[in-house]
């Protein structure tokens, strides 16, 4: 039984996303509940995250915090849940390569070519342990291509659902499903 869950926030988003909050306060009672602030630069971002993860922890990551979880899934054999999640963030993000402002983090960065090679470097080819993973997808995605998504975690449990967007509308009706995949008490 894991007691910890690590939400992982997406691109230029934060602690405070809305699924982070829905989610925390679902897990209010049952578990320790972490969202690490993650700093743009994956190499950084990547760090962060494994000084944060141990034994007893589980991930739900959406959008490009499902890259970041899948990655620490199959790195610590970790349940994880992902949400919408960047497939190949490194071909993604390459249309927004310069100046970037956070503005759930008040922060101004620079997006570069050395943090596509970084997010190229981190990608998984071939999952070597899918039943770790929960896939959640909604098909009307309008920031990230499902059928990505759906091809690349073919082998894992997944909830794919018609329509909805890239915020996965109706999130909550998942709540337990995923406390039970995660193996929260």
């Amino acid at each position: 039984m894991a007691d910890k869950v690590i939400y992982v926030h997406g691109f230029n988003s934060s602690e405070q996303s809305f699924k982070a909050q829905q989610l925390g306060a679902y897990f209010k009672d049952r578990c320790e509940y972490v969202v690490p602030r993650l700093h743009y630069d994956p190499r950084i971002a990547l760090l962060q995250l494994e000084q944060a993860v141990d034994e007893r922890c589980v991930l739900v990551g959406s959008s490009l915090g499902g890259f970041y979880a899948t990655c620490l899934s199959q790195q610590f054999n970790l349940r994880a849940v992902v949400i919408n999640p960047a497939v190949r963030p490194d071909k993604l993000l390459w249309d927004y390569l310069g100046p970037q402002y956070n503005p759930y983090q008040d922060l101004n960065y620079e997006l570069t070519i050395e943090h596509m090679t970084a997010l190229r470097c981190m990608h998984i080819e071939k999952l070597s342990k899918p039943s770790n993973l929960l896939l959640l997808q909604q098909t009307a995605d309008e920031v990230l291509p499902y059928q990505d998504a759906v091809n690349y975690y073919r082998d894992c449990p997944s909830i794919i659902e018609f329509g909805g967007d890239h915020s996965f509308i109706g999130f909550e009706r998942h709540f337990n499903r995923l406390a039970n995949f995660l193996k929260i008490k």
